[in-house]
């Protein structure tokens, strides 16, 4: 059985990663459907990653909304529920990765790239807002899925907005399984206590995460609002334990992945390869792109889009600028990337530069990133399964039941197939996503631009006078 779907996935991505050539370089097509988007946003939007956020820390705070507005998250659950999605095993085990396949020049396109996802996830996230469903009784309904369907339906073409919609949330019931979590979480565990049987892992994991799952999204919030704060603390404080022992070569580590993301030493195969090492990576890390986070930031109590868009700017910031630049300089300074170990191991080899005992904190870590992630995803792939099946409670606790029992699988596949699967799941669910970008970018420009002149009004105004800015 195995065999047969490592089979299906070596066919799968072999179709979804096709490589052309231009200018006498290999590249992956998937790669430039993602990168170009981003550029075209950021210049199409006025550099909004940058300008953009003081407004968004300000609507984090909650300082425009209300109990009244529509939603069932404040805007700080929707961002710890969607950073449970995306600062996860993507930002351990995916840095690693990228250094072993890509060397440490891909971690400086992963920086670079984060910055240009902070613009898309804007976008996508402020669009999001705009065509999502509240339904009478106060449920949210949101995703790429429904922006297809209202968006399009708004322009005349009801059909054609139904079908693609559902295209998208067929493909996102793959990539809503994140096995990869499961991989490298048990791989850590693995490592560590010399645990050796996968499938009892799975089925642990599977029951944790089938408790927040089952009990909904009030269960989710308060969960993620608290693991994702306490994980990224557990992870933070490793990587700055190694950098402060080894405080005299971070300079060199700074020096050899910037270098290296131009010189033409990258593994696999150049500086263009660096540069398409780090790009699947980043877009994994932070799904700018893919749309799967825009389910969670559609839960956000607003009435304005754009708030809520200028929130999620900052998930790619934290989850891909900050944590995965940290993690690779880490890395890069304990050397670990070098050698036979691969994934989870690479940290874990560099955590184990400070202290013997240090892998089995990474494993807490890992653990707890891969807890959440899971939970996050549970949620992502219910909405799009409710898209398809209708949301009844049987499509509810069919989609619950089949979720949970897949989860074990992804402990005992091999790495690489996992990655496999995983990518082109999200470069898959990219397709009708970005295209729904570019089709109502007037919509998002406006959205935006009129949110942030509103809320410059407010502040040259009298406090009571904001309130004619919600």
């Amino acid at each position: 059985m195995i065999d047969i779907l490592n089979s299906l996935i070596d066919r799968l991505s072999d179709m979804v990663f096709y490589k052309t050539h231009i200018f006498g370089i290999d590249i992956e097509l998937v790669v430039l459907w993602l990168a170009v988007p981003m550029l075209f946003f950021t210049a199409y939007l006025g550099f909004i990653n940058l300008r953009g956020m003081g407004a968004g820390f300000r609507a984090l705070q909650g300082k425009f909304t209300s109990p009244n507005q529509p939603g069932n998250m404040s805007p700080f659950a929707a961002l710890t529920t969607a950073l449970s999605g995306t600062v996860g095993l993507g930002n351990i085990a995916g840095v690693a990765i990228a250094l072993s396949t890509g060397g440490p020049g891909a971690a400086f396109w992963m920086f670079i790239i984060g910055w240009v996802a902070m613009t898309l996830k804007c976008a996508e996230v402020t669009l999001g807002l705009k065509y999502r469903e509240v339904q009478p009784n106060g449920d949210v309904r949101g995703g790429p899925m429904y922006t297809l369907k209202n968006g399009l339906a708004a322009k005349g073409f009801a059909k054609i907005g139904l079908i693609i919609g559902g295209i998208y949330a067929f493909l996102a019931l793959f990539g809503a399984i994140p096995l990869i979590q499961v991989n490298q979480s048990y791989a850590q565990v693995a490592h560590v206590t010399g645990f050796t049987e996968p499938l009892i892992y799975g089925i642990i994991m599977a029951a944790l995460v089938g408790l927040v799952v089952i009990n909904g999204v009030g269960w989710l919030a308060r969960v993620t609002a608290s693991v994702v704060p306490a994980m990224g603390l557990v992870y933070l404080g490793g990587v700055f334990a190694i950098l402060a022992i080894n405080f005299e070569q971070v300079p060199a580590a700074i020096g050899l992945i910037i270098s290296d993301a131009f010189t033409g030493e990258a593994a696999a195969g150049g500086a263009i390869g660096a540069f398409v090492v780090g790009m699947r990576r980043a877009v994994y890390s932070s799904e700018a792109g893919i749309g799967s986070a825009v389910i969670a930031h559609t839960q956000a109590r607003t009435d304005e889009p754009a708030s809520e868009g200028l929130v999620a700017l900052l998930e790619p910031f934290v989850d891909t600028v900050v944590i995965c630049s940290l993690g690779a300089i880490a890395m890069v300074v304990a050397g670990t990337y070098i050698g036979d170990v691969e994934g989870i191991e690479i940290t874990s080899a560099a955590f184990a530069t400070v202290a013997d005992w240090f892998p089995y904190l990474l494993a807490v870590a890992v653990f707890l990133f891969g807890f959440s992630t899971l939970c996050a995803w549970g949620f992502y792939g219910q909405q799009a399964w409710c898209y398809l099946f209708g949301h009844s409670k049987a499509a509810i606790w069919s989609y619950k039941f089949v979720y949970v029992i897949c989860l074990p699988i992804g402990a005992m596949l091999e790495l690489g197939q996992v990655i496999k699967l995983v990518d082109s799941a999200f470069f898959l669910m990219a397709i009708p996503n970005i295209i729904a970008l570019y089709i109502f970018a007037p919509e998002i420009r406006r959205e935006i631009f009129g949110y942030l002149d509103k809320q410059k009004l407010s502040q040259r105004n009298p406090p009571n006078e904001v309130s004619q800015t919600r």
